[in-house]
C-alpha cells in the first residue's frame, strides 16, 4: 500500500496520509476481518465480474499469506457469457477455492421456476439464491454492490439486515456511525455485506489498473455479433433474441457490467487498454446499469422490488 505526502494544518508535509484508493481498500480489508472475526459461515458471491474479482482480489490481500476464510457463491442463470465462466473456473482452481454453484436452470427443469416471456433470468435468480442460501446455513453473504450504481444501493448499508426469508426491509437497516457495524441476527436471518459501498465504478477500475489485476477479454473492446433491443446492444443466444425484425450484426463493443446475456447490453467502443477504459468511464454521464441492464428497467422500482425479495 503506497503512501502520499499531504500538508497539515501548520503547511509541514506528512508522509502518513492514505491516496484515495489506500483508503478505500483499508475500509474493504477492515470489512472483511470484521466479517471473519464476528460471522460463522460467511461466502463471497463470485460471478466473474469486475466488482466480485475486486472483492476477492481484496479479500486475499486481508488474509494474505493465510487462505481466505471464505467460500464463493455463484448463482449460475444458464445464460451466462462463457468468457466469463471460463474466468471462474479459472481463478478458483489457481487459488485452491470452494465454489458453490446454484442454477437457475435446475429449478426450471424441475418445475419450481418458468421461463419469462422476454427470456431474461435475472429476476429468476432469487430463489435459487435464498435457498442455496438458507441450506448451507451462510450468515454473512459478500456482495458487490455500490452505491452508485443504481438508486436502490443508494439505501444500502454496508451491513444490510435480512430476515428468515431473506427480504430486505430499508426500514430495519441500522446506523453506522464511525465505521461501526452491526452483525447481530435472529437464528434463520443473515446479514449481506457490502465492502465495496463506497467506491463508484471509476475507483473500481483505477484500483485494477494499479493493481494489475486481470478481468475477462469481453470488458475490453473487440468485435462480436450483436442486435439492438430497447436501445442496447444484446447478444444472440439461445435465450431467445434476436426476434423478428431484430438484426444481427457485427460491432466494435464492450461491456461495462457482466450479468445474464439476455439483458447485459453492450457499448460502442474503441478501448482496449486499461487506460482507455479509464478515460471513456471518466468521460461518461450513465451509469453502468442504466446504460447497460435491462433488468433495471422494467419498472421505476425493479431493483428496490427485486432487493425486497431477496436479491441482491
Amino acid at each position: 500500500m503506497t503512501t502520499t505526502v499531504a500538508k497539515t494544518e501548520e503547511g509541514t508535509a506528512s508522509p502518513y496520509a492514505l491516496s484515495h484508493l489506500d483508503a478505500l481498500e483499508s475500509e474493504a480489508v477492515h470489512i472483511f476481518r470484521e466479517v471473519a472475526g464476528e460471522f460463522e459461515r460467511p461466502v463471497i458471491l463470485f460471478s466473474g465480474g469486475k466488482d466480485s474479482i475486486l472483492m476477492l482480489h481484496l479479500a486475499l490481500k486481508a488474509f494474505a499469506p493465510a487462505a481466505i476464510p471464505f467460500s464463493l457463491l455463484h448463482v449460475d442463470t444458464g445464460h451466462n457469457f462463457a468468457e466469463v465462466l471460463e474466468y471462474r473456473d479459472r481463478v478458483v482452481a489457481a487459488h485452491g477455492l470452494r465454489l458453490h454453484v446454484a442454477s437457475v436452470q435446475d429449478y426450471i427443469d424441475r418445475g419450481v421456476l418458468k421461463e419469462r416471456p422476454d427470456g431474461t433470468r435475472n429476476p429468476l435468480q432469487t430463489l435459487p439464491l435464498t435457498e442455496k442460501i438458507q441450506s448451507e446455513r451462510f450468515d454473512a453473504v459478500f456482495g458487490g454492490g455500490r452505491r452508485d450504481e443504481e438508486k436502490a444501493r443508494a439505501k444500502e448499508r454496508v451491513f444490510s439486515l435480512r430476515d428468515e426469508f431473506s427480504q430486505w426491509d430499508p426500514r430495519r437497516q441500522r446506523p453506522e456511525l464511525w465505521n461501526l457495524y452491526n452483525g447481530r441476527h435472529a437464528p434463520g436471518e443473515h446479514v449481506r455485506v457490502f465492502p465495496l459501498s463506497n467506491w463508484t465504478e471509476l475507483d473500481v477500475w483505477q484500483y485494477i489498473a494499479r493493481e494489475g489485476i486481470e478481468l475477462p477479454e469481453i470488458y475490453f473492446a473487440h468485435e462480436r455479433e450483436v442486435f439492438q433491443r430497447g436501445g442496447m446492444w444484446l447478444t444472440a443466444g439461445e435465450w431467445g433474441g434476436p426476434k423478428d425484425g431484430e438484426t444481427v450484426e457485427k460491432r466494435q463493443i464492450r461491456y461495462r457490467t457482466v450479468g445474464d446475456m439476455s439483458c447485459t447490453g453492450a457499448v460502442d467502443s474503441d478501448a482496449v487498454t486499461l487506460e482507455q477504459v479509464i478515460a471513456e468511464i471518466a468521460a461518461s454521464r450513465l451509469t453502468e446499469r442504466g446504460a447497460t441492464r435491462a433488468d433495471d428497467k422494467l419498472s421505476e422500482a425493479a431493483m428496490e422490488d427485486r432487493k425486497r425479495e431477496g436479491y441482491f
